[in-house]
């Protein structure tokens, strides 16, 4: 039987899958969420899309019965990252992105409380390695010791949850407790180009590491059938929850 006459497996199945709208103008995003259908539910929307009317297209998804993520990553004073998520927060986003810094982190719990949105630590960005730390100055560390120190860092301070590279989420699981999220981006499908991502692995392999959600952008999005694409991945997450 073909993927396109399969039952498509249940919203909150769907859910697990957030598609990366990594492209440039709120109308190709439009024509891309289109042609996925609904076999997407949550969508990501970073810088690209975000400084291109992006938030305005977040509330439309919202509007539409759509779950937004806004990988916003934000890093900045205290006070400054506080008064962000609490503008952020009345967009109706379910998750935004701060970096894994203790003050920023702290300001931001303060800064959501009383809403539904829940804030996502990001410890190492997945395009980084030991290589990149040690070129940044962390010379006496390696991505997954961060990562874990990070992670617990979050823990402490309440964050709702972390993002890392899926090869880090069991270590990270056992970091901060089997209630909070864990996101994994940098995943692509047995045999996708893994373009600037270095710590990657398969859908299936993701869920199995303890992944919460799974954040697919480019393999989705620049598919010829973006919907066959989602639809292919969700599958596979289904086939490991089963």
């Amino acid at each position: 039987m073909s993927l396109s006459t399969n039952p498509i497996p249940a919203g909150d199945i769907r859910d697990k899958l957030i598609i990366g709208l990594d492209v440039p103008s709120v109308e190709e995003a439009r024509a891309v969420v289109g042609r996925i259908g609904e076999a997407g539910t949550f969508y990501k929307i970073g810088y690209q899309l975000a400084y291109a009317g992006g938030f305005e297209f977040a509330q439309e998804l919202i509007g539409q019965g759509k779950k937004v993520f806004l990988d916003l990553k934000l890093h900045d004073i205290g006070n400054t990252v506080e008064k962000g998520v609490r503008s952020v927060a009345r967009l109706g986003a379910t998750f935004l992105t701060v970096h894994a810094y203790p003050q920023t982190m702290r300001a931001a719990v303060a800064g959501k409380a009383g809403t539904d949105l829940k804030i996502l630590a990001v410890t190492v960005l997945t395009s980084y390695d030991d290589n990149d730390l040690v070129e940044a100055g962390y010379a006496h560390t390696s991505a997954a010791d961060l990562v874990a120190r990070r992670a617990g860092q979050a823990r402490d301070l309440n964050v709702d949850g972390v993002v890392c590279a899926a090869p880090e989420a069991q270590r990270v699981r056992t970091v901060v407790g089997p209630d909070r999220l864990i996101v994994t981006p940098g995943i692509r499908p047995a045999g996708a180009d893994a373009g600037d991502q270095k710590r990657i692995v398969t859908p299936a392999q993701g869920i199995r590491l303890g992944a919460d959600h799974l954040v697919v952008g480019r393999p989705i999005v620049k598919a010829a059938d973006p919907r066959a694409a989602a639809e292919a991945i969700v599958r596979e997450i289904a086939d490991v929850k089963a």
